[in-house]
């Protein structure tokens, strides 16, 4: 009989959990609102997780010409037409590397900075205006900064741009699917006129 309740006992375990390399069993967590699952708080030093759903929503201004994205980096590419006088138009890309790629917003900021040279020999990060703000729930750190813009033409070939008088409106949004990098970059005047726009831009982002 003893070897009867043993054997029937073992026949109502429930299975083993299986575990896949590299993984671990999940915790048990309450359905959030609709049914769906609280994210997980990212890793030390990650901005995002590769299952979260969603993706960057944004409004472009009407005046913007979409254009097709120069490298795989850039998820959307915009062409920010000149302003009279200018010979040159402004250029709006958006990046975004993978969950957690990229770097952190500061490093981005001062990467940034140092594509710039001023006049007068002064230290960019001087001339600098950087500010935080919170749009639709998401970070986004923010840069303004005008001088000479030297970034290299293409990432590690060593060439260098040379164009005085440029302005610069970047901004770092971080989502739950890793931080999404915004640059416009063109002759002052251009991105003067085009500011009120880049502000309208910035506030219509979402992620979803």
């Amino acid at each position: 009989m003893l070897v009867f309740i043993i054997a029937l006992c073992g026949a109502c375990a429930p299975p083993p959990t299986r575990i896949e390399p590299g993984s671990a069993p999940s915790p048990s967590r309450s359905p959030g609102p609709a049914g769906s699952f609280p994210q997980a708080a990212p890793p030390a030093g990650t901005s995002g997780s590769a299952s979260a759903p969603g993706d960057l929503q944004f409004k472009a201004p009407a005046s913007w010409v979409k254009e097709q994205p120069t490298s795989r980096m850039r998820t959307a590419q915009f062409q920010v037409p000149s302003a009279e006088g200018d010979t040159e138009n402004g250029s709006l890309a958006i990046f975004y590397f993978g969950p957690g790629q990229g770097g952190s917003p500061q490093a981005n900021l001062d990467r940034w900075i140092a594509q710039f040279e001023q006049p007068d020999g002064s230290p960019s990060k001087d001339k600098a205006r950087m500010k935080s703000m919170t749009v639709n729930g998401l970070s986004v750190s923010l840069l303004d900064l005008t001088g000479t813009y030297t970034a290299e033409m293409n990432p590690g070939a060593g060439d260098r741009q040379n164009k005085p008088q440029s302005r610069m409106l970047a901004a770092v949004v971080e989502t739950p699917k890793g931080p999404y990098f915004v640059k416009l970059v063109g002759p002052t005047r251009t991105v003067d006129r085009s500011e009120p726009e880049f502000t309208a831009f910035l506030n219509s982002i979402e992620f979803k």
